[in-house]
């Protein structure tokens, strides 16, 4: 029998919030691109796309015009930033799973009970039960909501770096590495895409069979999309998709290293 637990809901409400980043990073082709400015309106553009790119051109300064590296100075900074709520998430996760494990048997044992009755005051006196345990084991399921956290506050910092990106016109006109900032980029592209399909596979290390099938699909969707906008979108944006798919490797590792998965 599937639990319709708190924790099976939570599980999809992440997938469904990480494929609802992607989309918004997807359309936003279709949102203007104009470059941005002092006098670019919109409360969105003004205290968040606006200083992101002033920050853009004022790193790149530092490094003597070096935009490829301001992008990766960035980059790294707010992933930096957001790893503290990253591990807190991965600790509350860790200490869930421990607890779950100890009170697994009785939560088989209940559901084995009610297995074969399917009306709605069976489902309701299994939920109470269910409740019951909980609070025997001084459980709080709701607490696994905070792991979403995480991924509310990363949106609108990622979201106005990748414009802050894609509308500085000072971005375009210089080149870092191999690569021209403001043109496409076919080799990095690919390098992007692979950088996020191997996060994706390190990111599942150590889940159940069910928990990997389930999120399956969004470890070919992450990568696609990626590939997809990239593109049709200058080199600027594929290399900061590449830095930050390494920062989230390496900070896998790490959480992994604190907080090893059973």
């Amino acid at each position: 029998m599937e639990s319709t637990s708190v924790f099976t809901f939570i599980k999809k409400y992440s997938i469904i919030l990480g494929m609802l980043f992607l989309l918004i990073l997807s359309g936003c082709q279709g949102t203007t691109m104009e470059p941005i400015d002092a006098n670019s309106t919109g409360w969105f553009d003004h205290y968040f796309v606006f200083p992101f790119s002033q920050l853009i051109i004022w790193i790149a300064g530092i490094f003597h015009d070096n935009y490829g590296l301001s992008i990766i100075v960035i980059t790294i900074a707010i992933r930096l930033a957001l790893m503290p709520f990253m591990l807190k998430q991965m600790k509350n996760s860790h200490h869930m799973k421990e607890k779950m494990k100890v009170i697994k048997p009785e939560m088989d044992a209940l559901q084995e009970k009610y297995k074969d009755n399917k009306d709605t005051e069976s489902r309701t006196k299994m939920q109470q039960e269910m409740m019951q345990l909980y609070q025997k084991h001084h459980m709080n399921p709701l607490a696994t909501l905070g792991g979403c956290l995480p991924i509310i506050v990363q949106l609108p910092i990622l979201i106005a770096f990748y414009y802050a990106i894609r509308r500085t016109p000072e971005i375009a006109t210089h080149s870092f590495l191999w690569f021209d900032l403001g043109q496409m980029d076919i080799l990095l592209t690919i390098l992007a895409v692979i950088i996020y399909f191997v996060q994706f596979r390190v990111s599942l290390r150590g889940m159940d069979p069910k928990t990997k099938q389930q999120m399956a699909m969004m470890g070919l969707i992450s990568p696609i999309m990626i590939g997809v906008i990239s593109l049709s979108a200058p080199s600027a944006l594929p290399l900061y998709w590449a830095v930050g798919g390494l920062f989230m490797i390496i900070q896998t590792f790490i959480s992994r290293k604190i907080y090893p998965v059973m």
